[in-house]
């Protein structure tokens, strides 16, 4: 009963969120089994350009570290809020959300040519958070049960929180700023007086993407309750978007 209630609910996730989770996952477990090693995953502009292992443009993002509480903490908020993204503000746009997969990818991996970080995964994860926290602002969030506070704050909420874990703060510092460039591009910009979209998804992506009929038991997670398991749970019903 539990492995069909857990099939169907991993069946019912977009296609994008089952995909990026399903390789942090894997990418993880494949390390704790000792099957590959963190020194080939990391990044390394090095081995990038001089011995064209590109994988590693790639793989940086899928690992958060051996199994323990902080691959859990950031496994849920990746869950949780690329699946919110993508059956919220992007439902419908699949290819979309992909190019901001491409967008936020890509800023990253230019910020880490400067700065010394070997993982960025859960610099990916702050920029999701980021992104739905601006186009959801009225939504009141309780972390832990300690702090209320409206979503905008989560970023730096959970800022906070990893440096009370021990993490460096210029991997959650990366992941608001890719976040809000992105939002600013997106959002912001092309709604200034003069303003245009300066991100455009390309044609072969829609075709690629957004072709496939919606299946018909797709069942979205609610947007009024973005937190999950009380950590970072919303309080009442917000207002509707604003963006």
């Amino acid at each position: 009963m539990a492995y069909q209630t857990f099939r169907q609910e991993y069946l019912q996730m977009p296609v994008v969120t089952r995909a990026y989770t399903t390789a942090c996952v894997i990418t993880t477990l494949a390390v704790q089994l000792d099957l590959v090693s963190p020194f080939q995953l990391y990044f390394n502009p090095i081995l990038i350009l001089k011995q064209y292992q590109v994988w590693r443009l790639l793989t940086t993002f899928l690992f958060f570290g051996t199994v323990g509480f902080n691959f859990f903490f950031n496994m849920i908020f990746t869950y949780r809020y690329c699946r919110m993204l993508e059956e919220g503000s992007f439902r419908g746009r699949t290819a979309d959300f992909v190019m901001m997969f491409l967008f936020g990818g890509f800023c990253m991996v230019l910020f880490a040519f400067f700065i010394n970080l070997l993982f960025l995964g859960q610099a990916f994860t702050i920029m999701l958070v980021y992104v739905w926290s601006r186009r959801n602002p009225y939504t009141r969030m309780n972390f832990f049960g300690l702090l209320n506070f409206q979503a905008p704050y989560l970023p730096w909420v959970l800022l906070g929180f990893s440096v009370l874990l021990g993490n460096t703060v210029w991997v959650d510092l990366m992941g608001m700023a890719v976040g809000h460039l992105y939002y600013f591009v997106e959002d912001v910009f092309p709604n200034q007086r003069g303003g245009f979209r300066l991100l455009g998804t390309p044609q072969f992506m829609k075709s690629l993407f957004d072709a496939q009929p919606e299946e018909p038991e797709y069942t979205p997670l609610p947007e009024e309750r973005p937190g999950g398991f009380n950590w970072g749970g919303a309080d009442g019903d917000p207002p509707p978007n604003q963006q």
